[in-house]
């Protein structure tokens, strides 16, 4: 399909992605961009990780992308347009997620269990970075996503529960977005993976470690998002 065949591919996906939640920023019940200040504050401070993290990997080879699909500009520190707009757009879209859940799923109680899921967690992922402390991609962003977990624990089991509960639903999402990205249903990745450096066992065509780094992206955004919800009030 022509679609899927042009250099405005990445471009386009990303325009997708942000139309619908920007759309409905400016909906009534959920006032969306009156966040929008709080909210770049926290995809600011996420990037200042995942900023120097992609560069890293870029330029390294860990990952990279593919010419075919991205538009014809010159790169900025290794990385193309559309890779920096991923860090602005998908955290966008996966918070809009996350205040639509609070709004129309409100809590009735607490959810003390939820601590002991991401204990559980971040034990089980600091172990495998430490037994596959060779793969860079897999040891780097499952100690990473382990040491995490300790400071969403300043959060309550309440808010805890609810940055989990918006991971889970933008794995729908996500498995559809970077399911084009790697490739799993076109005959060619936008982004494709060094396999030396992760453990090589994929969903569809994409590597495991992303849904981990998927995790840490949000939780990371949403941890910093809560606090300043917190702090003013």
């Amino acid at each position: 399909m022509a679609f899927f065949d042009t250099p405005f591919f990445y471009f386009i996906l990303l325009l997708i992605t942000l139309s619908y939640p920007l759309l409905q920023s400016f909906e009534k019940r959920l006032n969306y961009y009156s966040n929008w200040n709080r909210l770049f504050k926290s995809i600011f401070l996420m990037m200042c990780l995942f900023i120097p993290w992609d560069i890293y990997f870029t330029a390294n080879s860990v990952w990279g992308f593919n010419e075919k699909f991205i538009l014809d500009i010159p790169h900025f520190l290794y990385l193309p347009l559309e890779e920096w707009l991923f860090f602005i757009i998908i955290p966008y879209a996966c918070v809009f997620i996350y205040e639509v859940l609070n709004y129309f799923f409100p809590l009735r109680r607490s959810y003390d269990k939820i601590n002991k899921v991401l204990f559980f967690k971040s034990v089980v992922l600091l172990f495998l970075a430490f037994i596959f402390y060779n793969k860079i991609y897999t040891s780097l962003c499952f100690s990473l996503a382990s040491l995490f977990i300790y400071f969403l624990y300043q959060l309550d089991s309440k808010e805890l529960f609810k940055i989990y509960r918006a991971y889970l639903v933008s794995l729908i999402p996500f498995i559809i977005i970077n399911g084009f990205l790697t490739g799993s249903y076109t005959s060619e990745p936008v982004v494709w993976y060094n396999d030396v450096h992760n453990l090589g066992i994929r969903f569809l065509n994409i590597p495991i470690e992303d849904f981990i780094y998927s995790f840490l992206m949000l939780s990371m955004t949403l941890f910093f998002f809560a606090r300043q919800k917190h702090i003013t009030n």
